[in-house]
């Protein structure tokens, strides 16, 4: 099926405005691209990050603008000539098809090669025969996928470490990329803590999805800075203690790591920019 995507160029103050009339006139599947509400969004969540990619921030500056769909057909384009005529203004407006949605975003994501051993592979790509280490994600989840340079460093530190038999603890697990990684080189064990609930759901689908045993991993929901309980059901002995986060939650939490960690355990941080390194 043949689709309009068609793109509407707005202001912050009008935006919502516009997206109310255009739900009225039977649009649906809006997608809003707003400055206003992106540097919103960056305040209320400051305590994740301790800066924003450049690039991300540019692409915002001074964006306002609704995307949104229409079957390329006669009633579609019908309604295009009725949404033109009544907002009075410029749209830009291309041709795409189902198969274009299907596969383009696909597109975006590639293996990664990590250290001598492991790779980050898409689930839906074939694994080349050459001895590395295959962990599948699916990249469309909400959290990483391994792309990110942080997480490279700590997965780098992994490929270098000898991990057979050994138990890991991965607070601020997230997806599960950097758990998974240490039981696919050789942890017997590993464990995975995150404040966000939705982790504990996407980290056991990509274990299913790589073929992790369940009673290998244990995952668990809760913020490990301030819940004691939390902190005392995690035990200790952990071979390896990973924290791929921001300055502001490794500063507290390196406080009391030493009691997760065997006595030639190692704690593997990522995620503390440059001029954070002094107060870390």
């Amino acid at each position: 099926m043949q689709w309009l995507e068609v793109l509407l160029q707005s202001t912050s103050a009008e935006i919502g405005l516009l997206s109310r009339q255009l739900e009225e006139w039977g649009v649906d599947g809006i997608c809003i691209e707003d400055e206003r509400d992106f540097q919103e969004f960056l305040e209320r969540h400051r305590e994740c990050w301790d800066y924003v990619d450049e690039g991300l921030t540019q692409h915002y500056q001074g964006l306002s603008q609704i995307r949104f769909y229409l079957p390329d057909d006669a009633a579609g384009n019908q309604k295009l000539q009725q949404i033109q005529m009544a907002l009075a203004r410029p749209l830009s407006i291309r041709s795409l098809s189902d198969t274009d949605w299907a596969d383009d975003w696909k597109r975006q994501f590639q293996s990664i090669e990590i250290g001598a051993k492991l790779r980050i592979l898409p689930d839906w790509m074939d694994a080349p025969d050459d001895g590395r280490v295959n962990l599948r994600l699916e990249p469309g989840n909400a959290f990483g996928t391994g792309s990110h340079a942080t997480t490279k460093m700590c997965l780098e530190a992994l490929d270098k470490m000898e991990l057979d038999g050994k138990r890991a603890l991965d607070l601020g697990c997230g997806s599960g990329i950097l758990t998974i990684a240490a039981l696919l080189l050789g942890c017997s064990m590993a464990t995975g803590c995150d404040r966000n609930p939705d982790a504990q759901s996407a980290a056991r689908e990509n274990a299913m999805r790589n073929g992790i045993a369940p009673e290998r991993l244990k995952l668990c929901t809760g913020d490990i800075l301030h819940e004691e309980r939390l902190q005392a059901s995690l035990g200790g002995g952990y071979d390896v203690v990973l924290a791929n986060i921001v300055a502001d939650v490794i500063i507290p939490l390196s406080t009391f790591t030493r009691r997760f960690l065997a006595p030639e355990g190692r704690f593997v941080v990522s995620g503390v920019i440059d001029d954070r390194v002094q107060t870390s």
